[in-house]
């Protein structure tokens, strides 16, 4: 009951007060408040023009993909097209490097890409090229051995036991080994160094 009261109260206020408008009342410009003119702010890099491009030719850029890490990998890609998937990037590092493709991570800006990207969707308008960063899982141990020669192993069989000891391949398995390990370079090399001046020294005598 007080709540219709006071809504009568109210109605019988506003009845009261004599400014009202007409339904076709119009207001007058002149009586606006003046309003400075609104500015657009400046776009912090200018408009690229558009690339003018022969009939069937495509935009290409280069791309170069660089580890400070062991192992250590500076691989330049030219010419590479917009629409050349991250995989395939992968895979051609692993042809220059012998690194399988699923070792291998690039950061981009200090960010993983996944696979299914492509090299336009990380390219801005003013870009003639990409860098990106390689992270090798695994370290040196991730990288493939070179393939033996064709015509070589048919009639000679891999040094086993302790006549392993006696190739280089042996030590730099370890020293990779160590390095995987260690997370220091030149501590695995101290090591594996050591080890192998204390094996000499023990076959001589």
């Amino acid at each position: 009951m007080a709540e219709v009261v006071f809504a009568r109260q109210f109605l019988a206020i506003l009845e009261l007060r004599s400014a009202k408008l007409s339904a076709d009342h119009v207001e007058d410009p002149k009586s606006f408040p003046a309003r400075p003119p609104y500015i657009l702010p400046k776009m912090p890099k200018p408009m690229s023009k558009p690339m003018s491009l022969a009939p069937g030719q495509e935009r290409s850029i280069n791309v170069v993909l660089k580890s400070l890490r062991n192992p250590p990998l500076d691989i330049k890609l030219s010419s590479q097209s917009l629409n050349t998937s991250i995989l395939d990037i992968k895979t051609a590092v692993e042809a220059q490097s012998r690194i399988p493709v699923d070792k291998v991570k690039l950061l981009y800006n200090k960010k993983p890409v996944p696979d299914s990207k492509v090299l336009k969707d990380l390219l801005t308008d003013d870009q003639s090229s990409l860098e990106f960063s390689v992270m090798v899982i695994g370290g040196a141990a991730a990288v493939k051995p070179e393939p033996a020669p064709v015509g070589v192993g048919s009639g000679q069989q891999e040094d086993i036991g302790e006549a392993a000891l006696d190739t280089p391949e042996f030590w730099n398995d370890l020293k990779g080994f160590l390095m995987q390990r260690l997370k220091h370079e030149q501590k695995a090399e101290e090591l594996s160094a050591q080890w192998r001046s204390t094996w000499q020294a023990q076959k001589k005598s």
